[in-house]
């Protein structure tokens, strides 16, 4: 189990408060909402008044975790200290700044608890950073640094921590699964958090509307095949996000089948708003680790296998989507070309890889 020589910071910025506002980014998903419900549990207990924000609604496929409905999209005027989970990067937090409450995080304590790596714009106003991308999610990271500072960890929240685990991991199914995380899963059932129930409580509320079912064959059936089919890439306008992202979020819809496509190495769902932005979901399947600097190239960031970014700067749409698909394919091929490199230097030297 990884230790942090900043938690004591993070202990230190808890103690000294009551109230704690636990800030979720704009992209809520099951690692933000899970390890912010886990906090909630945790600080609870410890005695502190937690208070859950998100400057967006909850998705719908998320609303099976108990507790999504105190999730409050404005920061009260009244608190001591924030903790901010699952982003470190001021770009995933532009409600806060849209709405001028960013300010108000800034003139108090603020940890920040992540584990995409590095990023860029950082979040310059936190009094302490934990970013730790060797940890499947931050709810890992959390268990880790409560393990670590004694702080109580009950039934509930672990179950909370193990939702945020799995929600990353893909079902423990993907690169971000390593053996600490299996340890930390399996202490979690130890103290008594049953996965079977939590998967079948998710599967249950993730049952599709008919609408999003056939939504989904649309979504499939207008993926577009690039790089001789390497890169699946599809494009999610603001009137589909408008009607279907309340009933289930288009990326996590479809990128799962389009990563199980013969030759598809990275997945990419762009979505397009009226206001000129465009985001992108990015998913890349084993051998293909080109996430992480894909999206930096667009000011984004994450881990290799699982990132994205947003461009607000008013560039055209086509002109964004045709360079992130031209600068995919350059570091899949040079991922090619490392590879028979390698191979090449295997075969004159044998000797060499004994």
């Amino acid at each position: 189990m990884s230790s942090y020589p900043q938690a004591d910071q993070v202990a230190a910025i808890v103690n000294d408060a009551q109230t704690i506002v636990i800030i979720q980014a704009d992209n809520p998903d099951a690692d933000s909402l899970g390890s912010a419900l886990a906090l909630e549990h945790i600080l609870g207990d410890l005695g502190k008044t937690p208070i859950l924000y998100c400057g967006v609604e909850t998705p719908g496929y998320l609303r099976y975790l108990e507790g999504w409905d105190r999730v409050v999209k404005d920061v009260p005027q009244q608190f001591d200290a924030s903790i901010i989970v699952d982003a470190s990067t001021l770009t995933l937090l532009e409600k806060l700044q849209q709405s001028g409450q960013r300010h108000w995080l800034a003139s108090k304590p603020c940890a920040v608890l992540d584990h995409h790596g590095e990023v860029s714009n950082n979040i310059d106003f936190a009094t302490v950073t934990i970013n730790d991308p060797q940890t499947s999610s931050t709810g890992e990271l959390i268990y880790n640094i409560a393990s670590q500072l004694g702080w109580p960890m009950s039934v509930a929240a672990q179950a909370n921590m193990m939702t945020a685990i799995l929600g990353d991991t893909q079902g423990l199914s993907n690169q971000l699964t390593g053996a600490a995380t299996y340890r930390a899963m399996g202490a979690m059932i130890d103290a008594g958090v049953s996965r079977a129930a939590l998967e079948e409580a998710r599967r249950e509320a993730n049952k599709m509307p008919q609408v999003i079912f056939k939504y989904k064959a649309k979504l499939i059936e207008r993926t577009e095949m690039h790089a001789d089919g390497a890169i699946a890439i599809v494009t999610v306008p603001q009137q589909e996000i408008t009607a279907y992202s309340p009933l289930y979020n288009p990326g996590p819809l479809v990128q799962g089948d389009m990563l199980q496509t013969q030759d598809v190495l990275v997945s990419i769902v762009l979505k397009t708003y009226d206001d000129g932005k465009t985001t992108a979901a990015i998913r890349c399947n084993h051998g293909a680790p080109i996430g992480a600097e894909l999206a930096e190239h667009f000011g984004g960031g994450g881990h290799p296998y699982a990132s994205g970014f947003k461009v607000t700067d008013g560039r055209p749409f086509n002109e964004i989507k045709s360079e992130c698909i031209s600068y995919a394919t350059t570091l899949l091929d040079k991922l090619k070309q490392k590879a028979e490199l390698t191979d090449h230097e295997t075969l004159q030297h044998p000797d060499q890889t004994n």
